[in-house]
C-alpha cells in the first residue's frame, strides 16, 4: 500500500508539471488576445497525493504568470513616433525654410500686393472727390451768361473747370482788338485740349504701375517656383531618397511663390480694369467742362462784336 501511494504521488506531480509546461507554451498567445482554455486540473483521488487546494493554487499562479502581457519595446515605439511626426507646412514656416532667392521673390510679391491695394484705396478716394467736385462746378455755371459771371459763380474754387475758364479769359484778353473770332476760338480750343490731357494724365497716375504688377507678378512667382524646385531636386540627389516626407516640403515652399504671384496679379488686373472704366467716365465729364467753357467764350465774343457793330451803326 505504501508503494501504491508513492506511485500515485509521482503521477500527480508529473501531471502538474505537464500542465505547467502547456501553460508556459500557450501563455504568449493569451497575451496577444487569443482565447485560451485553462485546463481544469482535478486532484487525483488518492489518499496519499497532494491536497486539491495546493494543486488549484499552483495552477492559478501559473495562469497569472503566463497571462501577463509582454512589455513593448520602448525604443522602437519612440522611433516610430518620431518618424511619423509631420513636417510643419504653415506659410510662415515655409517662408523661413525657403532659399534666399525664393524669399526675396516672396517679399517682392508681397510688397507689390501692398502697393496694389494702396493705389486702389487712394484712387477710389481721388476719383470720387474729383467727380463730385466737377459735377458741382458744372451745376453752378449752368445758368452763367459769360465767362466773368461763371468765374464769380465758382468763386475761389480750384479744379479743372476753373482752369478752363481762366484759360478762356486769358485768351480773350490776349486777342483783344482781333476781329477774327475763328482764330480766337481755335487758340482757346488748343489751350482746352492741353488742360484736358493734363487732367487725364493726373487722374491716371498709378494705373501704369497696376498694369505692370498685373502683367509681371505671375512670371516673377514662376521664377521663384522654378528656383525652389531646382534646389529641391538638388537636395533629393544629395540625400539619395525619394521619400515624400523629404521631397514635399521643398516643393511646397517653391509653389508658395507662385501662389503669392497670383495673389498679387489677380487683384491688380481687376482693379486696373475697374479704374480704366471710371477714368474714362471722368474724362468724358472733363470734356463736358471744356465744352461749357468754349460756349461761354463764344457768347462773350458774339456779345463783344455785337456791341461794336451797334456802335459803328450809331
Amino acid at each position: 500500500m505504501t508503494l501504491s501511494r508513492k506511485r500515485h504521488a509521482r503521477v500527480a506531480r508529473a501531471a502538474i508539471a505537464g500542465v505547467a509546461l502547456l501553460i508556459g507554451a500557450f501563455g504568449p498567445l493569451h497575451a496577444q488576445g487569443l482565447p485560451q482554455a485553462t485546463p481544469a486540473i482535478t486532484a487525483p483521488h488518492s489518499p496519499s497525493g497532494p491536497p486539491a487546494s495546493e494543486i488549484s493554487s499552483t495552477t492559478d499562479h501559473l495562469n497569472a504568470t503566463s497571462s501577463s502581457p509582454a512589455p513593448a519595446s520602448a525604443p522602437s515605439a519612440i522611433i516610430a513616433n518620431d518618424s511619423a511626426s509631420p513636417h510643419e507646412l504653415s506659410p510662415w514656416s515655409m517662408f523661413m525654410s525657403a532659399d534666399i532667392v525664393v524669399q526675396l521673390v516672396m517679399i517682392g510679391l508681397a510688397f507689390a500686393s501692398l502697393v496694389t491695394w494702396t493705389i486702389c484705396i487712394a484712387k477710389l478716394a481721388e476719383l470720387s472727390l474729383a467727380r463730385r467736385a466737377l459735377r458741382a462746378a458744372l451745376n453752378k455755371i449752368g445758368d452763367a451768361r459769360s465767362l466773368a459771371e461763371a468765374q464769380m459763380a465758382l468763386g475761389a474754387r480750384e479744379g479743372v473747370l476753373a482752369s478752363l475758364l481762366a484759360s478762356a479769359m486769358h485768351e480773350a484778353r490776349l486777342s483783344a482788338g482781333i476781329s477774327s473770332d475763328a482764330g480766337i476760338k481755335e487758340r482757346a480750343a488748343s489751350s482746352f485740349a492741353e488742360i484736358v490731357r493734363a487732367e487725364s494724365r493726373r487722374i491716371r497716375l498709378g494705373m501704369g504701375l497696376l498694369a505692370t504688377i498685373g502683367a509681371t507678378s505671375p512670371f516673377v512667382g514662376l521664377f521663384g517656383t522654378v528656383w525652389g524646385i531646382m534646389n529641391s531636386f538638388i537636395g533629393i540627389s544629395k540625400s539619395q531618397t525619394t521619400n515624400l516626407a523629404v521631397v514635399a516640403p521643398g516643393i511646397a515652399e517653391a509653389l508658395l511663390a507662385t501662389a503669392l504671384g497670383l495673389v498679387a496679379a489677380i487683384p491688380a488686373v481687376i482693379i486696373y480694369n475697374y479704374f480704366a472704366r471710371v477714368t474714362r467716365g471722368y474724362t468724358e465729364l472733363v470734356g463736358r467742362a471744356s465744352g461749357a467753357a468754349g460756349r461761354l467764350l463764344s457768347r462773350d465774343l458774339d456779345r463783344t462784336h455785337g456791341s461794336l457793330t451797334s456802335r459803328a451803326a450809331e
